[in-house]
């Protein structure tokens, strides 16, 4: 699909973001998708990562750190709440589509960057339950024409029902 950039002078550029798809926000787009905390995957990314704090390996360090038992890495609820899908559900972009399509009259989406907001710490046995919703779509303009910003936010929750972790992910469709 090809997107004409140019707009009259003084005229607002064309809307990428259809009314039905704007009508999305709020809306969830992905899960909810549950996983138990293994210390084997847990330990094995944080040494990915480089991150040896002794709360992820050593029971006693935890414990005596105040926890009760080992700790998960921050960010390892995401990586283990991942799940496969066929390379045949990916888009031309190289991304996949959530469960839920946008319908956004772009041609690509890329990365714009990520916020976490760490709540509680993710203990090995945990259940995890993770539940993605678009958070926000708005139109910008850039030096090289309009643009749609996406926002997707991830809540992962225990089994206790208590939020851990929140994520805001950006994406830039063209």
């Amino acid at each position: 699909m090809t997107i004409d950039q140019g707009t009259a002078a003084g005229s607002a550029p064309p809307s990428l973001i259809p009314a039905h798809t704007m009508a999305l926000v709020g809306t969830r787009l992905r899960g909810p998708v549950t996983a138990v905390i293994a210390a084997k995957e847990a330990q094995r990314y944080a040494q990915a990562v480089g991150d040896l704090n002794p709360v992820y390996f050593d029971e006693a360090a935890a414990r005596s750190a105040g926890y009760d038992g080992l700790v998960a890495p921050p960010t390892f609820v995401q990586y283990a709440l991942v799940q496969g899908r066929p390379i045949e559900e990916t888009r031309t972009d190289g991304l996949f589509q959530g469960d839920i399509p946008l319908d956004l009259a772009v041609q690509r989406t890329m990365f714009g960057g990520e916020e976490w907001d760490f709540l509680a710490p993710v203990l090995v046995g945990d259940e995890i339950t993770a539940e993605t919703r678009l958070a926000s779509l708005d139109q910008k303009e850039g030096s090289k024409g309009s643009f749609v910003r996406i926002t997707r936010e991830t809540t992962y929750t225990n089994q206790a029902g208590d939020v851990v972790a929140r994520t805001r992910q950006i994406g830039i469709a063209r």
